[in-house]
């Protein structure tokens, strides 16, 4: 197994994911492993006196983003997971059952944390 290959992935992955994340929110201030969505600040000061159909369109739209950032996070967590894994010499074993994980999953998800007999555990 070539966990530099992994390594080198997970390590484009998560600054990928770091852009798209900064794009739709900022780190929480209170936690630093938690993403707030950014919302519409402009309507938000000026709700009093915008439409009513406007300000649904906007909380819809922050809605989405909302769902957006929240898998994001997840993947976000799970590469930031597998990294500090590869730092502790524990990466490629099933979080279940303690065996290697096929490379074959690896290389298909190189955060993941189960083998293919346990990923839906």
């Amino acid at each position: 197994m070539d966990i530099n290959k992994y390594e080198r992935d997970l390590k484009e992955e998560l600054k990928l994911l770091t852009e798209e994340l900064k794009s739709l929110g900022q780190i929480n201030p209170n936690n630093p492993n938690d993403w707030i969505t950014k919302g519409n600040e402009e309507t938000n000061a000026d709700s009093d006196h915008s439409d009513p159909n406007d300000n649904a369109d906007d909380q819809e739209e922050f809605g989405e983003r909302n769902a957006i950032t929240s898998d994001l996070e997840i993947r976000f967590n799970n590469v930031k997971k597998a990294l500090q894994k590869i730092e502790g010499g524990i990466y490629g074993k099933c979080e279940v059952c303690e065996e290697l994980i096929e490379e074959e999953r690896l290389n298909a998800n190189p955060a993941a944390p189960t083998c293919i007999k346990h990923m839906n555990s």
